[in-house]
Order: C-alpha cells, then sequence, then structure tokens
C-alpha cells in the first residue's frame, strides 16, 4: 500500500505563537502532526511539504496599495476591483495599476475569496518561513530511512496569490510555476492513500485539496483522500463577516460527498486503512 503524506504550509509564521500570521490553533496542530509522522514512520512511503514562499513586494501585502491620503492598508482589508476603480485605493507604483485591476477581475470571476490584505508573511530566507521545528525534526527523523522530503514552493509570484499547491489563484501564462503541478496530481493518482494536514485549513488546506479533486484523471480518486482533523485550523473570519468559514462548510461538504474520508492522528489507522 502507498502511503502519501501532503503537509501544507507549516511553517512558522502561520504555526508559531509569535508569527507573522498566527493561526490560533496552528501550535498544536503541528505537534500532533509531528507524533503522528513518527508513529507512522514506517509506513509513509512519501513526504510532500509546501512552502509559501514571499517576497515584501506582492499583491497580497500592504506595500503594494494605498488609500487617497498615501496610508498602506490594514491587514485582513479586502479590495475589491470596484474600489480599484473608484480610487478609494490605488497601487503604490502607478505602472501596477492595469495589471493589478485585472488581477482583482479574475479573482472575483473566480469566486473563491475577495482579494485579502496579509500582514507580510513567509519571507524568503526569514526564520518565518521554515517549518516548525517539532514538524521539522519528526520529518527528518522520517528521512533517515534513506527517504527524501518533496518540497513544494508556491508564492514567489508578487502577481498572484498562490494559496494552493496546486495552481495560484490566478495563473501567470509566463510563470510555469503558478501554472497546474501535473507532476504532483500524477504522484497522488498513484497513491493508495493521500493524508492531509496543515495551515490554514480555510485558505491553504482547503484550496490546494479542491484542486487535487478537481484534477483527479479519475473522480473516484478522491476516496483516496484523508483529512487530518486535528492536524489544520481555520483563519478567523473578519470582523462582521463569515467569508472565511463559509466557503469552507460548502466545500468541505462538498469534498466528503465526493468521498473524502476524515480522521484525526489519533484514529487514522483505524479510519482510514
Amino acid at each position: 500500500m502507498n502511503i502519501q503524506l501532503l503537509i501544507i504550509d507549516p511553517q512558522n509564521d502561520f504555526c508559531s505563537p509569535n508569527g507573522s500570521l498566527f493561526v490560533p490553533g496552528a501550535e498544536e496542530d503541528m505537534k500532533r502532526l509531528a507524533g503522528f509522522v513518527t508513529r507512522m514512520r514506517d509506513k509513509i512511503d512519501d513526504i510532500h511539504i509546501t512552502l509559501d514562499s514571499h517576497r515584501k513586494v506582492d499583491i497580497s501585502h500592504p506595500v503594494w496599495w494605498k488609500d487617497r491620503s498615501g496610508k498602506h492598508p490594514d491587514p485582513f482589508t479586502m479590495i475589491l476591483a470596484s474600489e480599484l476603480e473608484s480610487g478609494r485605493w490605488s497601487t503604490t507604483k502607478p505602472s501596477f495599476h492595469k495589471r493589478s485591476l485585472q488581477y482583482l477581475k479574475a479573482l472575483e470571476t473566480g469566486g473563491r475569496y475577495p482579494h485579502t490584505i496579509w500582514p507580510e508573511h513567509c519571507l524568503i530566507g526569514d526564520e518565518g518561513h521554515n517549518v516548525f521545528a517539532e514538524l521539522s525534526a519528526a520529518v527528518h527523523n522520517w528521512e533517515e530511512r534513506f527517504a527524501q522530503v518533496d518540497f513544494v514552493t508556491k508564492g514567489s509570484n508578487p502577481w498572484t496569490e498562490h494559496f494552493s499547491a496546486i495552481r495560484a489563484e490566478v495563473p501567470d501564462a509566463a510563470d510555469p510555476s503558478t501554472q497546474i503541478n501535473t507532476g504532483l496530481i500524477q504522484t497522488l493518482e498513484d497513491a493508495d492513500i493521500v493524508i492531509l494536514a496543515g495551515e490554514a485549513e480555510t485558505h491553504c488546506v482547503l484550496n490546494t485539496v479542491m484542486d487535487i479533486a478537481n484534477q483527479f484523471s479519475d473522480s473516484r480518486y478522491v476516496e483516496k483522500l484523508v483529512w487530518l482533523s486535528d492536524a489544520t485550523s481555520p483563519v478567523p473570519d473578519p470582523p462582521g463577516t463569515t467569508v472565511f468559514s463559509d466557503r469552507l462548510k460548502s466545500d468541505f461538504s462538498t469534498l466528503k460527498a465526493k468521498g473524502m474520508k476524515v480522521a484525526t492522528t489519533a484514529d487514522f489507522l483505524r479510519e482510514a486503512i
């Protein structure tokens, strides 16, 4: 039996309490996942770890945008195409206006989330980009079997969000790294079981799993997926909205209806095999 473990963005900025975009609950998620990797050491055939990898100048970071007074938006501000057109928001660099507007319109047409401004996070080369230490140690122990982790980087193109490990939210025709990761899809198709964990449940995990399900060549392959419910946590909804939790609830139900299984790190062996 071939068992693949896909860990999505288990990085310090999401998983450590002092991380710039700490997801409440993520620290304990990663500790449970580390224990899971240790217990499953001889049963997991391959581990894939995705790494959110940004630069400071990024369309999702405050520095990209400014209001009429020249102030950058606060984290968790949502910016709509209509607000860029009206002048409520503008791009800090005027030459970025046209392409940014095209991006916002394409993002809204895609129907996932409105464009959200995040705190600067997972900057390439910074501590926040690193894998949570306890999980990293467990993974290195697994590698003692003479195995190698498959690290999948995403997010370094500054023109598009890249929540999903499979594709960017708005793929860039000039950048293959933003387009469908067919190699990863094929690897997961060939597995018997694909274990899913990581952060954050509402964004990078959910979008990755939805894209996997949509890209599988046979819809029955969704039955191979096992979501570890206690190894992922959601980004809280912005004040006054339920935009993140509503989509999580809807898409999670869709995935279960297609055959995705759900287990905890403790009951995986009993429920999934």
